[in-house]
């Protein structure tokens, strides 16, 4: 039998009829196995789609190797982010200091490769022995004449979020560096899109239609070029708020530069988006084609819709997401396929996005943030789950619980955005839960026994 323990029971709330008081932006507590991960990963998995740039990972080649290639972020030109490249530090630079090999590494990339810049993150075994990266770095930059810019991103020092800020201000360092490229009329640049699977392709491709100019996707598809003249648009469109609010907001402050929050999962949000950028040009051409785009697109997607919800509606799924802002998208599009949310939480999510979760989920609905395993196992047998949403981390537990599962982490091969990506994604979902392999799976089998006998309040189920 498990219990929640006391410390966390106030991040999980089920809709009802009580005060919605959960509580969230905390550190994880110890031993409950968060699903989160280190600072180092949320800064990398931001990072790592430049790909003209080096990235080195200063510290053990372990911290490389988890790191490595996790985004199927892909690139229409340099593959330079592909390498996973690590000074490799062993014990006696734990002993003596890792700055000379940093700085002998940094020299033989650099001059092997030429990219456009360098990128050094600092991980966890840096912050305990003291490199001075900051002066490695700047001592190589004046050498070799590329930005060479350090992550601060010690895996001890926070969670995933605090690495997404340490991203921001790397890429910030970059920006406003080309007064000089010509940019369009209605420039805007993507934020948080990581053109996973070739998400921003299908994206641009729709901004391309509606006549606005993108200057610079940070980062899917990145380069350090256009993230240099990214201060000349006009609107920052923010789709993983949870990573790319922090550059907005200084971008705001620095350039002016106004920012949405978007979605471009599901029907409605990614209609919602296009409208948002034609709006806010103010021109009725732009608006117009706008139009036209979005009633092309849903008039062709909807009626293969309604066939998947032929089998899927009544279904249940439970969300699990890094971000909360996904989960609103998912929980929208999940409803045009007949399929009820029954359990829904995030890694980061703050007061205000879980507010909205609130407002938009149905009754009865689990609301959590930071979960864990056990918790999210429970969750799931006590609503009789179906699916679960989730990332490389969660799909263990649905497969050994036979409970069907949809990759929607930066993980996946299939692009999940724009209105191609709502038929990808109802595609997936359908072939994942109508697979007849789930009614021989024994832990399915043993969830239904268990929840007709062991039906106690209190959330208390044997495992």
């Amino acid at each position: 039998m498990i219990e929640i323990l006391d410390e966390r029971k106030r991040q999980v709330y089920e809709k009802g009829g009580e005060a919605f008081d959960l509580a969230c932006d905390k550190a994880s507590l110890a031993g409950s196995v968060s699903q989160r991960a280190c600072v180092f990963c949320g800064s990398r998995v931001v990072l790592y789609p430049i790909c003209d740039a080096v990235h080195l990972v200063h510290g053990p080649v372990g911290c490389a190797a988890y790191t490595w290639d996790i985004r199927g972020a892909l690139s229409s030109g340099p593959e330079l982010h592909r390498m996973s490249f690590s000074t490799d530090l062993r014990e006696e630079h734990v002993i003596f200091g890792g700055e000379k090999k940093l700085y002998a590494s940094l020299t033989e990339l650099i001059t092997a490769y030429r990219p456009k810049a360098a990128f050094v993150y600092a991980t966890c075994i840096i912050g305990l022995i003291g490199d001075d990266v900051q002066a490695v770095c700047k001592r190589v930059e004046k050498e070799q004449g590329i930005p060479v810019i350090p992550v601060h991103s010690e895996g001890f020092k926070g969670t995933k979020k605090d690495g997404y800020r340490a991203a921001c201000e790397a890429l910030y360092r970059l920006v406003g560096k080309d007064d000089a490229t010509p940019v369009g009329d209605h420039p805007i640049n993507i934020l948080g899109d990581f053109n996973v699977a070739g998400e921003t392709w299908i994206i641009k491709g729709y901004y391309r239609e509606m006549g606005i100019d993108v200057v610079s996707c940070m980062t899917g598809d990145g380069r350090v070029d256009e993230v240099g003249r990214s201060h000349r648009a006009r609107l920052n469109v923010v789709q993983c708020s949870g990573s790319m609010t922090f550059l907005a907001k200084m971008m705001e402050e620095a350039y002016g530069i106004p920012f949405k929050r978007v979605s471009y999962f599901g029907i409605e949000d990614t209609a919602d988006a296009l409208y948002a950028v034609a709006r806010h040009f103010g021109d009725a051409l732009v608006l117009k084609k706008t139009e036209e785009l979005v009633r092309r697109e849903v008039n062709r997607i909807y009626p293969l819709l309604q066939e998947y919800r032929l089998d899927l509606k009544g279904k249940k799924a439970a969300i699990y997401v890094g971000g909360s802002f996904k989960a609103f998208s998912l929980i929208k599009a999940l409803r045009h396929i007949g399929i009820d949310t029954v359990i829904v939480g995030s890694q980061t999510g703050n007061p205000e996005d879980y507010e909205y979760l609130r407002e938009i989920c149905d009754e009865g609905t689990i609301i959590v943030d930071d979960t864990n395993p056990l918790e999210l196992s429970q969750f799931m047998m006590e609503k009789d789950v179906d699916l679960l949403i989730g990332g490389v981390k969660e799909r263990p537990i649905a497969y050994k619980m036979g409970i069907g599962f949809c990759d929607h982490n930066h993980e996946r091969k299939i692009a999940l955005a724009g209105f191609e990506g709502m038929v990808n994604f109802c595609r997936e979902v359908h072939s994942s839960i109508m697979s007849p392999v789930w009614k021989f799976s024994p832990a399915r089998l043993k969830a239904g026994a268990l929840r007709r006998v062991h039906n106690e309040p209190g959330r208390k189920i044997a495992l």
